[in-house]
């Protein structure tokens, strides 16, 4: 299977453990974007992924690349130029402390990206799947325009589309998504979100989770969507669960506790399992399980790439939480 996705690739900076901001002489360091998570993940499941960017063309932009080439992905189609790379800085939070994210994103290189940057007939030939999320028309600039260049390309070339609304109030306004997003969801055959988002950004509230997944569905013709749940005890413990409706369809997963190590990118890592197990032909009670446990596992992974192969996702989609030891 051949999935292209596209986003912003930027580098993380957070305290070691659960240090503040304030009390910290050190940062850890990763290279990620929710496309790039996915991307990673998908390819360590053996999916030809390739993602696609535009980081600036210096040593730092290498990294960035290098980072997310590491686990498997096409990176090739990867842009260079413009003046920065994006960085954002987590804070860990810890019990009733919630974690905190500084973005500092303005004229990144993605930011600054042209449709020139992107020969989507190429890059897209012989793709079965492209994927974006919310946060890429956010980065301003011409990057709507260019996600709408994409997805009428891959509608071309005959992929199916994904986006994950995936709203971040520190990017742009709620009447700025809705907007922009209203045009693209017009082009996704599945989308990925929660009921509450749903009904903050795109304005569909309706009474229960599934009629609000059904008009969804009715007003942009997604095909499938997919709704993670989450229950916030804490900082360190959550419980979280997911549907998938289609029309005329509901399928819900079990609900997991999980104790928290890193939270940022589970959502990703839910994507990428629900995009793989669709592709790979599961069922939708299958495909809701596998992609609820890689929501779940993730949580217990540092840094935001989901690193887990598919047998220890699938062992717990089967119902193993009992997190014993394997040897």
């Amino acid at each position: 299977m051949k999935v292209v996705t596209f986003g912003d690739l930027l580098l993380r900076l957070n305290p070691p453990l659960y240090e503040r901001f304030l009390q910290t002489d050190v940062f850890h360091t990763c290279y990620t974007g929710a496309e790039a998570n996915v991307a990673a993940a998908l390819a360590q499941w053996g999916a030809e992924s390739v993602f696609v960017s535009k980081v600036p063309a210096h040593e730092l932009g290498q990294c960035a690349v290098n980072g997310i080439r590491k686990y498997g992905v096409d990176t090739r189609y990867i842009a260079r130029g413009g003046e920065r790379l994006g960085l954002f800085y987590l804070e860990k939070g810890a019990s009733q402390r919630g974690s905190k994210i500084i973005y500092d994103r303005k004229n990144s290189a993605f930011a600054q990206a042209s449709p020139e940057d992107f020969p989507w007939s190429e890059i897209l030939r012989g793709a079965q799947w492209f994927h974006f999320s919310g946060i890429t028309p956010a980065l301003g600039g011409r990057l709507a325009e260019i996600c709408k260049q994409a997805c009428i390309a891959a509608k071309e070339s005959g992929a199916s589309i994904s986006c994950d609304l995936n709203y971040r109030a520190t990017l742009w306004s709620k009447e700025e998504a809705r907007t922009v997003l209203s045009t693209l969801l017009h082009y996704a055959d599945v989308c990925f979100s929660n009921a509450p988002q749903v009904g903050d950004v795109l304005g569909i509230a309706e009474k229960t989770e599934r009629r609000t997944a059904e008009a969804l569905m009715e007003t942009y013709g997604c095909k499938e969507v997919f709704f993670t749940a989450r229950k916030s005890l804490s900082a360190s413990d959550n419980v979280v669960s997911a549907a998938l409706y289609q029309s005329g369809g509901a399928w819900r997963s079990r609900e997991y506790a999980v104790h928290i190590v890193d939270r940022v990118g589970a959502g990703d890592a839910f994507a990428a399992a629900a995009v793989y197990a669709v592709l790979s032909g599961f069922s939708p009670q299958r495909c809701i399980d596998f992609a609820c446990a890689a929501f779940c596992m993730k949580h217990t992974v540092e840094g935001d790439i989901f690193l887990a192969g598919r047998q220890e996702i699938e062992a717990l989609a089967k119902g193993d939480a009992s997190g014993n030891i394997v040897r």
